[in-house]
């Protein structure tokens, strides 16, 4: 998957374990909501300076 945005960007997450825990709950969630279980989900924080 190819995503592109000047607006937003891939969150960096790597230090912040209770969000990383909250993403993980959610994907298994939905994944046994939908019985496919290889769901990931993405996290995109505006860049800065974005006005979109």
């Amino acid at each position: 998957m190819d995503i592109h945005s000047d607006s937003y960007r891939v969150a960096a997450l790597s230090e912040q374990d209770e969000a990383l825990e909250i993403i993980r709950n959610a994907e298994a969630s939905i994944a046994h909501l939908i019985g496919n279980p290889t769901v990931t989900l993405i996290a995109y924080e505006k860049n800065e300076g974005s006005n979109s």
